[in-house]
C-alpha cells in the first residue's frame, strides 16, 4: 500500500530573496507561493532579511496586529523582526529580521559553527557575514516562533534556500531537532565559480575535487557552509539533474529530491491583449533599432532576443554575440535581423539623443548615432564586456549595411528606463526567437520565461531547463518542437554558434503556419512547467524531512 505523505502544519521558507527582488530565486519563491497556500492546513511563512528598515519596501506591507504579542517578546537590542504582508499573489505572511545587532557576536558564532559542524568562516568575505549573521538571526526567529506559538506535536518543515540561508538550518539542527530541515542549492558555489573562472567543467567533471577548488579560488568559506549544510539537514534538494550530479561530485551528497522551477502563467497576457502588446512591443523594438542605426529596417525584421545576468560565459551571452557575427557574414541569410541585448550593466541615464529621435514624428533617420547599438549611458564603456564583444565581433552597426542589427540594452526594463519605458515583459512579448546558449545554468528562468510567452526558443543541455524539455519530449528538443536544445561541451563553442546561426537563418523561411505552429508547441512545453505539475516534489521533501524529525523525537 502506498505510504501516505506526511505534511507540514507549519512552513518556515527562508532565502535572502524574501521581499527582496534580486535574482531566479525570488521568481522560485514568490510564484510557489500560491499554489503552496492552496495546500490544505499548511501555514506557510516566508521570512527575509530586513534591508529596507525604515524605508518604504513595495514589496512589503507591515501589518502590526499579526503575532503582535510574539513580535514584542523577541524585538530586543539585538534582534528586531516586522511581521506582514508580501505583495504578491495571495499575499503570503512574511517575516522580515534585522540581524544587524548580531554582527558584533560574529566571531562566538562562528566559532560555534566551527565546534558544531565543521563550518570554516576563517576565509569569508564580500557577503559572507552578513549571509550567516542573518542565517543565524532567523535560526533565533524560528525557535522563538516555534516555542511561542506553535502547539505540541505540530509537523514542522523549516526550507533554506542556498548557502546565505544554510546558518539557520544548522543552528535548528543543534538546537530545534523537533523541526523537518530542508536545504535547496539552486546552484553549487563552487560549481559556479569553476564555470566563471573560464575553467573546463565538465570535461574534467569526475576528478574535480570540491573542497580543493574551493581553496584554488577562493571560495572556502561559502563551499563549506553549503556543504556541511547540505550533509547535516533531513532533506537535500536541487533544482535539476546537472546540478544534482554536481552536487554528488562537489559538495559530497546526493539530492533526496529534485524540485524543478515552475511558474504561474497569470503574469502572460491571453486574448486580445497578448495580440495588443505584441504588436506594440515589435513597433518599439524596431523603432529604437531604426533610431539608433539609421537604417530602415523592414517590418518583417525577425527580432532576437536574450537577457538575463551579466555572465559572458555562464549565460552564454559571448556565444550569442558570435553567432550574430556568423549570421551577419551568412550571405544566405533571406530577412533583417534585430538581435536584442537586454542585460543590466552598469549604466547611466537613457542617451539623450536617442530620446530626442525617438520623440520626433519621423519614421526613419538617413545616419546612424555615434555608438549605434547602445541605448543607455555606461560608467565603463571601454571595460563594460557586452560592449566590448561587439566592437570585437564588428557587429556595432556602423558600416550600414548589415542585416543583422545589435541592440544593447543595459539596464533594468522596470517601465522607466526612458527608451521602452515598458517592464521586461513587455519588452520580452516582442521577441520572434531567444536564445540562451547557456554554459552553466542550474535551471534556466529566462528560457522558461521565453516559452511561457509562446515565444520559440534556444537553449543547451548544460541548462537545467534543456534537460527538462528533452525529458518531457522523450528526445533532444528541435526548434520546430518550439525549444531546441543545442549540444554544449567544454570543446565545441564554435560549433555550437554555428548550430544557432544555422537554426536562425532555417526559421527565417519558415512559413507563417509553420511559426505559428512553432509557437504553440512551445506554449504547450511551458504549460509542462506550471507550479501544479511541479509541487508534488515539494510534498515529497517535506515528508522526507518530517520523518526525519519524528525518529528524532
Amino acid at each position: 500500500m502506498k505510504k501516505e505523505l506526511l505534511l507540514p502544519d507549519y512552513l518556515f521558507e527562508i532565502s535572502w530573496e524574501v521581499c527582496n527582488k534580486v535574482g531566479g530565486i525570488y521568481t522560485v519563491v514568490s510564484t510557489k507561493a500560491r499554489t503552496i497556500s492552496e495546500i490544505e492546513g499548511l501555514n506557510a511563512i516566508y521570512i527575509g532579511p530586513d534591508l529596507w528598515k525604515e524605508k518604504e519596501n513595495p514589496l512589503f506591507t507591515e501589518d502590526k496586529r499579526l503575532w503582535n504579542a510574539w513580535r514584542k517578546k523577541i524585538n530586543s537590542d539585538k534582534l528586531t523582526v516586522r511581521c506582514g504582508h508580501w505583495e504578491i499573489p495571495g499575499r503570503p505572511k512574511v517575516v522580515l529580521v534585522d540581524y544587524t545587532g548580531y554582527m558584533d557576536d560574529k566571531d562566538a558564532i562562528y566559532g560555534e559553527l566551527w565546534n558544531d559542524f565543521g563550518v570554516d568562516s576563517l576565509h569569508g568575505y564580500g557577503d559572507y557575514d552578513d549571509s550567516m549573521i542573518f542565517g543565524y538571526a532567523v535560526g533565533k526567529v524560528i525557535e522563538s516562533f516555534y516555542n511561542t506559538n506553535i502547539k505540541a506535536g505540530s509537523n514542522v518543515v523549516v526550507q533554506a534556500h542556498e548557502w546565505q540561508s544554510g546558518g539557520a538550518a544548522l543552528y535548528l539542527k543543534k538546537n530545534l531537532p523537533a523541526v523537518g530541515t530542508i536545504f535547496t542549492t539552486h546552484a553549487t558555489s563552487i560549481g559556479r565559480s569553476i564555470a566563471s573562472n573560464g575553467k573546463p567543467l565538465y570535461d574534467y567533471f569526475d576528478g574535480y575535487n570540491g573542497d580543493q577548488m574551493a581553496e584554488e579560488l577562493n571560495v572556502q568559506s561559502k563551499q563549506s557552509v553549503e556543504k556541511n549544510t547540505a550533509l547535516n539537514v533531513d532533506c537535500f534538494t536541487t533544482v535539476s539533474e546537472i546540478t544534482a550530479r554536481e552536487c554528488k561530485q562537489l559538495v559530497g551528497r546526493e539530492c533526496d529530491v529534485i524540485l524543478e522551477n515552475g511558474f504561474e502563467k497569470d503574469f502572460v497576457p491571453v486574448g486580445k491583449d497578448f495580440t495588443a502588446k505584441r504588436k506594440a512591443a515589435r513597433k518599439a523594438r524596431l523603432r529604437v533599432a531604426a533610431a539608433l542605426t539609421g537604417d530602415a529596417i523592414a517590418d518583417d525584421a525577425i527580432i532576437i532576443g536574450i537577457g538575463g545576468r551579466m555572465e559572458m560565459r555562464n549565460k552564454g551571452i559571448d556565444m550569442f554575440l558570435e553567432s550574430m557575427a556568423r549570421l551577419n557574414a551568412c550571405e544566405g541569410l533571406k530577412r533583417d535581423v534585430v538581435a536584442f541585448v537586454d542585460v543590466p550593466a552598469w549604466s547611466g541615464d537613457a542617451r539623450e539623443d536617442l530620446i530626442k529621435r525617438l520623440a520626433s514624428d519621423k519614421d526613419a533617420w538617413d545616419t546612424p548615432l555615434p555608438n549605434p547599438y547602445l541605448t543607455h549611458n555606461l560608467h565603463n564603456f571601454y571595460e563594460d564586456a557586452i560592449a566590448c564583444g561587439i566592437r570585437g565581433l564588428q557587429i556595432d552597426n556602423r558600416s550600414g549595411k548589415n542585416r543583422v542589427k545589435v541592440i544593447y540594452v543595459p539596464c533594468y526594463l522596470k517601465g522607466n528606463d526612458g527608451i521602452f519605458n515598458k517592464d521586461y515583459y513587455d519588452v520580452l512579448i516582442g521577441n520572434d526567437l531567444s536564445i540562451y546558449p547557456s554554459y552553466y545554468e542550474p535551471w534556466g528562468y529566462t528560457p522558461l520565461e521565453s516559452a511561457a510567452f509562446h515565444i520559440p526558443t534556444i537553449t543547451t543541455n548544460l541548462a537545467g531547463f534543456g534537460l527538462w524539455v528533452n525529458s518531457v519530449l522523450g528526445r533532444r528538443g528541435e526548434l520546430l518542437d518550439g525549444v531546441e536544445v543545442i549540444s554544449r561541451t567544454d570543446s565545441n563553442y564554435f560549433d555550437a554558434a554555428d548550430v544557432i546561426t544555422k537554426n536562425i537563418c532555417n526559421f527565417a523561411e519558415l512559413s507563417e503556419k509553420d511559426v505559428n505552429d512553432c509557437r504553440k508547441k512551445v506554449a504547450k512545453i511551458a504549460e509542462k512547467a506550471l507550479w501544479k505539475h511541479f509541487i508534488k516534489n515539494y510534498l515529497q521533501a517535506y515528508d522526507i524531512a518530517l520523518t526525519a524529525a519524528k525518529e528524532r523525537q
